[in-house]
């Protein structure tokens, strides 16, 4: 075996690795943040999505699987990512209020009914500590899904609030299993709204 095959099996070893750990830690609060998602949407409340950098790819990726369709053809479900809106975003950040980059968006369109949903991969970054805050005071309800356990985020979470957190694992080796987590969010909600 050469030294890139080694190296390649000790990323795929390493995957299933955290991948085991995520399934044995993670699926009670994947149930409990499938049924606030299924809460908001039966309240005919909408998906409010915001990430930073490549977590952003992950936002967009589970508000395509809801407005359009996940494994199978549905009515589509009302959701919107934040971040893709780059002149938007931009515009903010170039008033100099970085951190108001998602929390002045929550404010304009956020509703009590509605949810926002916060992927984190790296950290916890002051725009979406100050979204979080935004969304509570539109008495929104939040779902987090972090790379990270017990964070700053963790600590701004309301009772109603859920967190589905890994055992704080880089964001090259959490992306991956953010992305299987959102894959199991995105069908079990439409096995709970549409059923099997």
């Amino acid at each position: 075996m050469t030294d890139t095959e080694q190296q390649i099996n000790q990323w795929f070893a390493a995957h299933m690795e955290h991948t085991a750990q995520a399934a044995s830690t993670t699926a009670p609060a994947i149930e409990s943040a499938v049924d606030a998602f299924v809460h908001t949407l039966l309240s005919d409340g909408k998906i409010i999505t915001c990430a930073n950098g490549n977590a952003n790819i992950l936002a967009q990726y589970f508000c395509t699987a809801l407005l359009n369709r996940f494994e199978h053809d549905r009515p589509a479900l009302p959701a919107i990512n934040l971040g893709a809106d780059a002149t938007t975003y931009s515009a903010i950040c170039r008033d100099n209020r970085f951190n108001d980059t998602f929390s002045r968006q929550v404010r304009a369109i956020g509703k009590a009914d509605d949810l926002l949903f916060v992927i984190v991969d790296d950290g916890h970054k002051a725009n979406l500590i100050q979204a979080i805050q935004a969304a509570h005071d539109r008495e929104m309800r939040i779902v987090v899904l972090s790379a990270k356990e017990k964070s700053d985020i963790t600590s701004l979470l309301h009772p109603e609030d859920h967190e589905i957190a890994l055992d704080n694992l880089s964001a090259t080796a959490a992306t991956p299993l953010l992305l299987v987590i959102i894959n199991a969010l995105c069908g079990l909600i439409d096995s709970k709204l549409f059923g099997g």
